[in-house]
């Protein structure tokens, strides 16, 4: 299936000026950026940020780019590679539903290693990932959920087109040149979903960041691409899809991206309706988990084959996991709390024991974003709650709730640092930007 329209979309997305930009969608670009400097922070002693580390600085290169860890700069592909890797391991970064992605680890690394190679503002940064995580949220919806079903990761793939738009933008692309990038970036764009629960998941997101890099970086020496790779014959989308969304994909007003969610627990986004819902449950009732007969969650189709392992081994299975996120929450364990998430976890008596008193169901019904969950105490009486992500959270609400996940890992003094440092970036560099990572 073709989609002729899209091509030329992203090309008029990546040329849009400053001006045109809202304060707005500026506004949660800021949000992001500040997760994303959190969740890189705190996901930096991770075995796998240690591996990665280890590869970019043993290839060695032009010293261009920042990468969280590591003191020696490096290529910026190679930062791409690294801090998109090392912002989603802890699998606590934003996600966009209308294309069940993670735009800011995807594209947030190319646009900042790019800008800093470049010697760029701050702003100019915040703005090409404002507009690439833009792309990629409309490239998921052309590709619309089929492609997600299928087994494609689309934070990877959806995202490397996200990521190229933000990296031509910053290289100051001509509009053949952005062509040329966004069309390569097109045979180079990656990423499965039978690597979720291991290191291949946030493996994906560096591999989006690298892959627009390289890409823009190709097409800014004069390399050439077909006319279109991503809608046209044999495209990406073409070959990946057999129904396509165009007309709903760009059918609508800018921006999307201030629909973006983030994480306020350790895991993954599609747990997250579910765990709100038995919150409530448990500050209307007091909910005693050992009076518990049943638990029935009802989530979208698409979840069970995301995040429902019945019996996690592994604290990072425990964050793809129903069951035991569920049992930790009525038991009173803080799933925002990312260190609880441990082998030891998965073994304590008491959630295991739980877990196989969770029925996890399907409806259709349901969006990506909300559940329903009925609890059936051992009195026989019962207890419903549902919630819906979908609704909207004042900003200033979303800043408490960052800015208290931010102290939880990072510390009191280095959360209220970086949110000040954030929200001056107007003021700052490029390469002061990348300067927070490691400060």
């Amino acid at each position: 299936m073709l989609a002729p329209l899209t091509m030329e979309r992203l090309l008029a997305l990546s040329a849009i000026p400053a001006c045109d930009i809202s304060e707005s969608a500026r506004a949660m670009a800021r949000m992001s950026l500040f997760d994303w400097l959190t969740v890189s922070r705190a996901g930096s002693d991770q075995p796998l940020a240690r591996i990665i580390r280890d590869l970019v600085a043993a290839e060695g290169g032009q010293p261009a780019a920042t990468v969280v860890g590591l003191v020696p700069r490096v290529p910026a592909r190679a930062a791409a590679l690294a801090n998109g890797t090392i912002s989603h391991a802890l699998d606590y970064d934003d996600t966009h539903f209308a294309h069940v992605g993670h735009p800011s680890v995807a594209v947030m690394p190319a646009a900042l290693a790019v800008g800093e190679e470049g010697d760029r503002s701050a702003s100019a940064v915040l703005d090409a990932f404002l507009l690439g995580a833009e792309a990629s949220i409309r490239v998921g919806i052309v590709l619309g959920r089929q492609h997600y079903e299928r087994g494609f990761h689309q934070t990877a793939t959806a995202g490397a087109f996200g990521a190229s738009l933000a990296a031509a933008r910053l290289m100051e692309l001509s509009r053949d040149e952005t062509r040329h990038a966004l069309s390569l970036v097109g045979t180079r764009a990656s990423g499965l979903k039978s690597q979720f629960g291991s290191m291949g998941k946030p493996y994906n997101a560096g591999l989006a960041a690298s892959n627009g890099v390289e890409a823009a970086a190709l097409a800014k020496r004069g390399f050439v691409s077909c006319d279109d790779g991503v809608g046209g014959p044999q495209g990406f989308v073409d070959a990946h899809v057999d129904e396509v969304f165009e007309s709903e994909a760009w059918s609508q007003d800018l921006f999307l991206f201030e629909n973006v969610k983030h994480k306020l627990h350790a895991c993954c986004h599609g747990l997250h309706a579910t765990l709100e819902a038995l919150r409530d449950l448990r500050r209307r009732s007091a909910l005693d988990p050992e009076r518990v007969a049943q638990l029935s969650v009802c989530v979208n189709p698409r979840w069970l084959r995301v995040c429902d392992i019945k019996a996690p081994r592994t604290g990072l299975e425990a964050k793809f996991s129903y069951t035991m996120t569920s049992a930790m929450t009525l038991f009173g364990v803080d799933t925002a709390a990312e260190h609880v998430y441990t082998d030891t976890l998965c073994r304590d008596p008491r959630l295991v024991a739980f877990g196989k008193l969770v029925d996890v169901r399907a409806d259709p019904g349901l969006s990506d974003t909300a559940a329903r969950v009925w609890v059936e105490l051992t009195d026989g009486s019962k207890l419903e709650s549902t919630h819906d992500l979908a609704a909207p959270l004042p900003l200033a609400a979303l800043e408490g709730g960052l800015r208290a996940k931010a102290r939880a890992l990072l510390g009191e003094a280095a959360a209220t640092e970086l949110w000040s440092d954030v929200a001056a970036c107007d003021r700052l560099s490029a390469r002061a930007l990348g300067h927070l990572l490691n400060r």
